[in-house]
This record gives C-alpha cells, structure tokens and sequence, in this order.
C-alpha cells in the first residue's frame, strides 16, 4: 500500500501536464505515490508524453472524453493509496506540498479531505475555498452584494472573502484542483457522483463527506500554483453553461426541486 495515490485527469493540456508530472515527480520525497494520468481522448499528444516520458505513471487511455468524475472514479476503483490526492494538470505542487498534507492528514483522523493553499502563477492568492451554496449566497452573488461588501461575512459567505486564508480551518467546500481524500473516508462516501460532468462534482462531494460525519481542512502550510482553467480556455462558454446547469443539478439533488427552481429564477437575474 503506497501512503497516496495521486490522480491526474488530462483532457488536451500536454506541456501543462508535462510540468504537472515532473512537479510530482520533483517535490516528493517523505511519502510512498503512485500516479495515475486518466487521459480523456486527448488528441494534442498527450497519451505519447505520458508513454515516452512518464513510464512509471499509469497511464487510463479513454476513447472519449467521459468526464471529470467518470475520470477521476476510473482510478479510484483501483488505487492503493491510504490517501487519494485528485490533482488538476493545471497545479503544480511545490517542494514538501504532498508530504505536508499527507503528515496533516494523518494528524487528524477525523479528516475526510483537506486542500493546501493555491497561489496564482505570480504569486496571488487564490480563493479555493467556498461555503455550500444556498439561495441566499446565491441571490447576494446575482445582486453584487458579494463584490459590493467582501468583508462581510453574511455576504461574503460563497467565496469566504472576509478571510484572509491565513490560518488553518474546517471549511465546507474545497476546490477538486487539489482535493485530498482518506481512502477509508471515500469507501464509506462513495465516489463521486458521475451525473456531474464537469463542475460541481466537488461540491457534491464535500457535502456528502460532511453528511457522513468527515471534517474538510484547509490547511496553507501547504502551497500549489495554480494556472485555472487549464484545459477549458478553449470552450469558455460551454464552461459557463456547464458552470450553471451543475449548480441546478447540485440543488436539485441536495435541496430538492422546489429550490433548483427558484435558483433557476436567480439565473435570470444576470443574464
């Protein structure tokens, strides 16, 4: 048994997922890995890099793109890891990051997942953590009350904008970008949830690891840089509609269809 498995699902991102690897491949060096690429029919060479020049990665080859969870479930189901670390191509870790949080984790048995801090490529904080969305973070967002007042922490409360990312702490929703998940925590959840294909997958996930008794850490002694949205620049407005179209599915699946649809009327407010 390897002390993490690590995950990576590639759609398109060659030279991304290149640095993604040798970041891995560079910065561990307390804890036993394995890495597994899940390729989603990528047609820009990146099957051909893993091969040639990643030959102790496992390579999924899919012959078409099933999705983010489908993806990431497809590893999952054969994973050793004790951990299970969901990493984009787009974030790259740094020296320690992975040793870090596997020895955090470990600290605290009552942790389902846990996320290090994520940095932008020049340095920047990025906000990666989120409460559960709700009707009323929702409306503050569609209002621009959220912008309006990010210190406050009733308005504020979606993207937590009245912290300042400083300190470690339980929060409610992390980003898949690096998402790490105790083994036996995933077996007593469950996967993720393959009616999400893209967005939302996380958050669904969160909520049921925290239906189910596990705690979600943010924990920034830990760091990644990451790039966002690496692999969908190209399609930016079936991302958006994507975006939107798993948020409804996330409340219609936790808060029932009365709710979807009145977040569906919230949709109207920014179109």
């Amino acid at each position: 048994m390897y002390d993490v498995s690590i995950i990576i699902v590639n759609w398109n991102t060659r030279e991304l997922l290149a640095k993604c690897l040798r970041c891995v491949q560079e910065t561990i060096q307390q804890v036993s890995y394995e890495v597994f690429v899940v390729d989603n029919a990528s047609t820009d060479g990146s099957q051909e890099l893993v091969r040639q020049e990643f030959p102790a990665v496992r390579l999924i080859a899919n012959a078409e793109n099933v999705g983010f969870a489908r993806a990431n479930n497809q590893a999952m189901q054969v994973a050793q890891g004790r951990y299970i670390l969901l990493l984009n191509s787009d974030a790259f870790v740094k020296p320690g990051t992975v040793d870090t949080m596997v020895q955090f984790m470990d600290a605290h048995p009552e942790a389902g997942l846990s996320a290090c801090k994520l940095l932008y490529e020049d340095g920047r904080l990025q906000r990666s953590c989120a409460s559960f969305p709700t009707l009323a973070t929702e409306l503050y967002i569609a209002l621009g009350l959220d912008k309006l007042f990010p210190r406050s922490p009733i308005f504020g409360a979606y993207q937590m904008t009245d912290w300042d990312y400083g300190d470690t702490r339980e929060v409610d929703v992390i980003m898949g970008a690096f998402m790490l998940a105790r083994a036996e925590a995933v077996q007593q959840v469950g996967l993720l949830d393959e009616q999400f294909f893209m967005y939302s997958e996380e958050v669904d996930w969160c909520y049921r690891f925290q239906r189910a008794g596990w705690k979600t850490y943010f924990h920034p002694q830990a760091e990644a840089i990451h790039l966002w949205g690496g692999s969908s620049r190209a399609i930016k407005t079936e991302s958006l509609i994507r975006l939107y179209r798993a948020r409804v599915q996330f409340f219609r699946k936790h808060y029932g269809g009365f709710q979807a649809g009145l977040y569906k009327a919230l949709l109207g407010l920014n179109a």
